[in-house]
């Protein structure tokens, strides 16, 4: 641990201060006299709810918006950024959940774009500036070639070239927003320790989660925010889980994982032997009524892709697919949601949502051949459904006539979850339903699969949260490389056991009765 790790916040300097900030857009006030500071080898976690103001307030930071009121110092310096290009000067560099990159670039012109070092006559001069990126990879410990295309990377590597561009700036605070959501264990171990790399250099680290076991494992300080205002901050040795949860969501939580006894019924999915070449091959199983079956395995499995073909959106080899007695004719959507089959995909923004429509015809879609009369829509059923299940799904909006992009995106999530439940499913599938998703609207949502489930409806949950998968669900099937290695029943569930199975440790598999 350096010596800046050893001192104690209140006897060093700040390396960013913002204090007493507030922000509104027209009526509604996203920020209300919010304050942080943020000191040299730490990082700091800001936790809320989605809706709590985070976004605003790392855009303030950012110098996307300015603030009214309040003051700001970085690195001792009274600052008030009217651009971006601002904020990067000051030293402060905004790592984002889905990088900003040049995909026909490579590594090295996406690291250095603007500041190439140039050669005769003007020409960049390729062999240096590779060296001088090769270099920055060294000192955070990562080995990706400089010249090699962007297009490929993986969103972890893409964040690394984004880290080693905010070197290269001189960058001393980075804030991390949601850096992990789409990254496998072995890449969130290595993102870990490139951010213990930063910490020794002397940055300070603002982070942004809703995993909260990732928050008690790598940050030495903590603020809460809820619905705009500032809560509380503090090292992370006065806080718990409960307390955080409590301060996020201003009351008591309950059980995050609220799953009773279950009461069987038939069997209402049946998948038989079900193949797509290169992705999965010879998938069977079933989900009786009232089940939530959880589908796990490591990202690239092939989870998402059985799902997809089960609903007829990606085509199939072979197989069959019923729902109750009917047989579903293949690669069609349209069969899938006649015979009562909903699907929760696992990208909201690209897949579940048309971002520029409201949040009253977004919760519709599903069902709007119902709603239609002739050539023209019936308005008032459409706003009551809308109403019904957004009040149900308790969504936080301000109305439903705003565009669905207005909302968080655990909002987003419910919006989702309200087109299909407006369908009326004997079969929902959820694929990574809360993703993304702050701890309050987790509980939300897990209570209304519960829910839904207690009610008859079959349930199969795709997760890459384990916690969320054995707190969840009554079985679990684990996918290896396209194919079902195992199944364990809810008593008999664990990580270990799931992630033995997940990565092929055949040992504990024969022992789990695995195929």
């Amino acid at each position: 641990m350096t010596e800046l790790q050893n001192m104690q916040p209140q006897t060093i300097q700040p390396l960013l201060s913002l204090s007493h900030a507030s922000k509104s857009f027209g009526p509604v006030q996203a920020l209300s006299d919010v304050s942080i500071d943020l000191f040299p080898g730490e990082a700091h976690a800001l936790l809320g709810e989605n809706g709590a103001g985070k976004s605003t307030f790392v855009k303030i930071l950012a110098g996307v918006h300015r603030r009214e009121g309040g003051s700001l110092t970085v690195a001792g310096k009274s600052a008030d950024f009217h651009s971006p290009g601002e904020a990067t000067a000051a030293g402060i560099a905004i790592i984002y959940q889905e990088p900003t990159l040049f995909p026909d670039l490579s590594v090295a012109e996406n690291v250095l774009m603007g500041r190439q070092p140039r050669a005769g006559l003007g020409r960049i001069d390729t062999r240096a500036m590779n060296a001088r990126v090769t270099e920055l990879l060294r000192e955070l410990g990562v080995a990706l070639d400089p010249s090699r295309p962007v297009r490929g990377l993986s969103i972890a590597d893409q964040q690394l070239v984004e880290i080693a561009k905010a070197l290269s700036l001189n960058a001393n605070v980075l804030i991390m927003d949601e850096p992990t959501a789409a990254l496998t264990l072995s890449e969130t171990d290595r993102l870990f320790r490139v951010v213990r790399a930063l910490r020794e250099r002397g940055a300070a680290v603002l982070f942004i989660t809703h995993r909260l076991e990732e928050v008690f494992a790598e940050c030495q300080r903590v603020t809460v925010m809820r619905d705009g205002t500032w809560v509380s901050t503090g090292p992370i040795s006065d806080y718990d889980t409960d307390l955080v949860v409590k301060q996020m969501v201003g009351r008591e939580l309950g059980d995050l994982y609220p799953r009773g006894e279950m009461t069987l019924g038939e069997v209402a999915l049946s998948v038989r032997n079900l193949s797509q070449p290169k992705m999965f091959s010879d998938i069977s199983f079933e989900v009786r009524r009232g089940e939530i079956v959880a589908l796990a395995g490591l990202v690239g499995a092939g989870r998402s892709e059985v799902a997809r073909a089960i609903f007829g959106i990606d085509p199939r080899s072979g197989g069959e697919v019923r729902i109750g007695d009917a047989v579903i004719q293949p690669n069609s959507t349209r069969a899938a949601m006649s015979a009562g089959l909903g699907l929760v995909p696992e990208d909201r923004r690209q897949q579940g949502l048309v971002m520029d429509l409201s949040i009253e015809r977004n919760a519709n879609l599903a069902i709007l051949n119902r709603l239609t009369g002739g050539l023209l829509m019936n308005r008032k059923a459409e706003a009551e459904n809308a109403q019904n299940w957004t009040s149900k799904l308790q969504l936080k909006a301000h109305r439903l006539s705003d565009p669905v992009s207005s909302l968080s995106g655990g909002n987003q999530q419910k919006v989702v979850l309200a087109k299909w439940l407006s369908t009326n499913p004997s079969v929902l599938i959820v694929d990574e339903p809360t993703r993304g998703v702050d701890v309050g609207a987790k509980a939300e949502v897990h209570k209304t699969l519960a829910e839904l489930a207690a009610s008859g409806l079959a349930v199969l949950m795709i997760s890459s949260d384990l916690p969320e998968v054995l707190g969840m669900a009554d079985r679990i099937l684990v996918m290896r490389e396209g194919q079902l290695v195992g199944e364990l029943s809810r008593a008999e569930a664990n990580e270990e056991a799931v992630m033995y199975l997940a990565t092929g440790q055949r040992a504990w598999a024969k022992q789990a009765g695995a195929a």
